[in-house]
C-alpha cells in the first residue's frame, strides 16, 4: 500500500476504456464502500447511498441508458445507440453515488450534497490505494430523470456520478494541475 501523502499527491483519474478485469474482490469492494461511507456528515444524516454495477448489471444499466437515448433521439443510428449501451461496460466495476437531502435545522442541503461528493472522492481514493484505476464520471444520462428512474433512484435523489474501477492496462499521463499561486489567497 502506498504512503498516504504520496498517494494523494499522485492520484489521477484513469480512463475506463483503459481498464480491465478482474475488478475488486468482494472484500476489497466492502473496504471501498466502507471508506465511501466514512466522510464528513454533519448531523449524521448519511445523505448518500451506493449502487453497485458489476457483471451483468453493467450491461443492464447500459440497456437502460441506451433505451432512454433511443426513445429521446429517434434519429439516432444503431452505432450511436450501441455507444450508449456500453457506457458502463469498460471497467469491471461501476459504483453510482446517489445523493439526497433531508430538511434539517442545522444542516443545509448544500452541506449534505457536499458530503455525497466527499463520499465519491473517498471511493476513488480507496480504489486507487488498493491498486486499481478509478474514474469519477457523469454524462448526459447522470442528469436524465428517465435514466435515474431506470436505475431505481427516487424522485428526490440525484446521481453524483459513476465511479469506474478496474485494473489499468497502461500508465496514464497526468494533466496539468493549477499552480498554488493561482488558487490560494491569504486572509
Amino acid at each position: 500500500m502506498p504512503d498516504a501523502i504520496e498517494l494523494l499527491k499522485t492520484r489521477r483519474s484513469m480512463k475506463p476504456r483503459e481498464m480491465t478485469g478482474p475488478g475488486p474482490s468482494p472484500a476489497e469492494l466492502e473496504t471501498i464502500l466502507t471508506i465511501g461511507a466514512r466522510v464528513p456528515d454533519h448531523g449524521k444524516l448519511a445523505p448518500w447511498r451506493f449502487i453497485v454495477f458489476e457483471g451483468d448489471a453493467r450491461v443492464r444499466g447500459g440497456e437502460v441508458i441506451a433505451g432512454v437515448f433511443a426513445r429521446k433521439n429517434p434519429q439516432a443510428t444503431a452505432a450511436e445507440i450501441e455507444v450508449e449501451k456500453k457506457r458502463l461496460t469498460d471497467a469491471p466495476l461501476v459504483i453510482g453515488i446517489v445523493s439526497f437531502t433531508r430538511p434539517h435545522p442545522k444542516v443545509p442541503a448544500w452541506e449534505q450534497e457536499l458530503s455525497a461528493g466527499a463520499s465519491a472522492m473517498n471511493i476513488v481514493t480507496a480504489a486507487t490505494a488498493l491498486g486499481y484505476g478509478a474514474c469519477w464520471l457523469t454524462g448526459w444520462f447522470a442528469f436524465d430523470r428517465d435514466v435515474l428512474d431506470g436505475f431505481g433512484l427516487k424522485p428526490d435523489e440525484k446521481l453524483v456520478g459513476l465511479i469506474h474501477i478496474g485494473n489499468v492496462t497502461k500508465a496514464g499521463e497526468d494533466r496539468p494541475r493549477p499552480a498554488l499561486s493561482d488558487i490560494v489567497t491569504r486572509f
